[in-house]
């Protein structure tokens, strides 16, 4: 996760980057229990998917809504977009009673190459990129978004 570019110290960038770090961490107890053959994998996928729907929500409800809204970012949420849109395809489609491991195992590649480029490239843009009104419509308080 980025720590150099100082975004984390906007209150909603340190809140979806520490959700990355949480989903992260989901994402390798998944890959680790479907290559060992765990009975857990779907837990695992469970317990990721619990983290990553509401994430990905309030991305796209607040910050990448204020990117598309400003315009110059519009391309890149619109490819983050279609990408979230991947993953949870592929991840709730897994059938429960014979699931098929490697489309997952494809797609939490595809979710680690995701975060890197929301913490490296799209997180840093944008604290550059929005005016202040637009943060203060999307910093959290007390916990929630606004």
């Amino acid at each position: 996760m980025c720590n150099y570019c100082g975004c984390r110290e906007f209150p909603l960038i340190g809140r979806l980057s520490a959700e990355h770090e949480a989903i992260a961490n989901a994402a390798g107890r998944l890959r680790t229990a479907v290559h060992g053959g765990a009975d857990d994998a779907l837990v695992a996928l469970d317990d990721l998917l619990a983290l990553l729907m509401p994430h990905t929500a309030t991305e796209e409800g607040g910050l990448f809504a204020e990117l598309r809204a400003e315009g110059s970012m519009a391309e890149a949420v619109q490819q983050l977009c279609a990408e979230h849109d991947d993953i949870h395809g592929v991840l709730g489609a897994v059938d429960r009673t014979a699931p098929d491991w490697p489309p997952v195992l494809a797609a939490l590649d595809r979710l680690h190459r995701h975060i890197d480029n929301e913490e490296h490239g799209l997180f840093p843009a944008a604290v550059i990129t929005l005016p202040i009104p637009a943060w203060d419509r999307i910093t959290p308080t007390a916990g929630a978004a606004r």
